[in-house]
């Protein structure tokens, strides 16, 4: 029963993730650093901006193969409150 809304919710969670590191690669610059709005970019801070970005990948990876393994049943549902 609450396969479907953990399936639907990490799954866009990564979709989001993944979509934001690919518009960050092809515009150059990505938004990082939460309130401060430090935005690294790839001409200024190279390695800031491929750290970042190789964080983006990941945790978006992370998130659609978790949301994917709880879809097939060899993960448990989140647990919904």
């Amino acid at each position: 029963m609450g396969r479907m809304p953990s399936t639907i919710a990490l799954l866009a969670l990564g979709f989001l993730i993944l979509f934001a590191a690919w518009r960050g690669h092809i515009s150059g610059e990505l938004v990082a650093g939460g309130f401060r709005g430090y935005r690294p970019n790839r001409q200024d801070n190279p390695r800031g901006f491929y750290f970042y970005l190789g964080i983006y990948i990941v945790a978006g990876t992370a998130w659609t193969v978790w949301g994917v393994l709880i879809y097939l049943g060899l993960l448990r549902p989140l647990p919904w409150r």
